[in-house]
């Protein structure tokens, strides 16, 4: 109850339901899609890369700090079982300049997706904080599948702790050879392995733009985000987006009973990517030690 009184959250609960139900929505995002393409793609760029030599002197002290105090994920603990065993496979981008830049102007489209949801600017700024915090990998990883955005990689070992005491080289990913980019290390073969099994997924179902919009409705309201002031109202936000999504489903696809639960497996496995590594594979090459919530916070607000 104190969360729903502490709301500042204006409007009924249709809100998302209306913004997604539209085809405005889905049309002007496919439109800017085109429109970046073809006209603005070099800018976007030019942003992004701006964005980056502006937080790298500030962010790399406080990106070290913050990494060490959060607790272990469990893709890190699988990674640290066998720190003392057999060399673990790991892949990098084969062409990261490529895929960096698309990956980077995809981020840019992502995010102003969010801001044109007025439900979302609706949300007190700490809420709006929290779910671009959550929500920025899941919603680029569903960018790149809309953009239809593949990748290839080629395959690398990183050494045994026992390799890198005999070898004398340096532990984990802490510190870097001299002329060595700090992405390549990269990330594990099935880190990458369930992106790419995502986005084949997505594009098996064959999805349609006014469905990709209801998906992206669903992962940015995230009800399961710890310290979110209006929960209950984001918890109906997402049930709306649900419902919107099954109701065009029901209406477009009436000979695929099972397409509904095609896009819900779609997003299930979106919970198997996690946004430390969407990071190293699709801009720490570029970035390098500056922090993406940086980045992300500073192309959002322009602060």
């Amino acid at each position: 109850m104190a969360a729903l009184e502490g709301c500042r959250c204006r409007g009924n609960n249709s809100i998302l339901y209306s913004i997604l139900k539209s085809d405005s929505l889905a049309s002007a995002e496919e439109q800017q899609h085109h429109q970046q393409q073809q006209q603005q793609q070099h800018p976007q760029q030019e942003t992004v890369q701006n964005l980056l030599h502006r937080t790298s002197s500030s962010s790399s002290s406080s990106s070290s700090s913050s990494s060490a105090a959060d607790p272990a994920s469990p893709q890190e603990l699988r990674q640290q079982a066998c720190s003392c065993g057999s060399p673990r496979r790991r892949g990098v981008l084969r062409s990261p300049q490529v895929t960096c830049k698309a990956a980077s102007a995809v981020l840019v489209k992502t995010l102003r997706f969010v801001k044109n949801v007025p439900c979302f600017r609706e949300l007190p700024e700490d809420d709006q904080l929290t779910l671009i915090r959550s929500g920025w990998a899941p919603l680029l990883v569903l960018g790149l599948a809309q953009d239809r955005v593949d990748f290839e990689t080629a395959e690398t070992v990183e050494p045994s702790m026992l390799q890198r005491i005999l070898t004398g080289l340096p532990d984990r990913q802490g510190e870097v050879p001299a002329g060595h980019s700090r992405g390549a290390a990269g990330v594990s073969v099935a880190d990458i392995d369930a992106i790419k099994g995502f986005l084949k997924k997505c594009w098996s179902v064959d999805i349609s733009t006014k469905e990709y919009a209801y998906l992206k409705g669903a992962v940015l309201f995230n009800p399961d985000v710890e310290g979110l002031r209006c929960l209950h109202y984001i918890q109906s936000l997402r049930r709306e987006a649900h419902q919107a999504l099954n109701e065009h489903v029901g209406l477009i696809h009436r000979e695929d009973a099972t397409r509904f639960a095609k896009l819900l497996i779609a997003l299930s496995m979106l919970r198997a990517i996690s946004a430390p590594v969407v990071a190293q594979l699709f801009f720490r090459p570029v970035i390098g030690a500056v922090s993406i919530e940086e980045v992300l916070l500073e192309m959002f607000y322009g602060k």
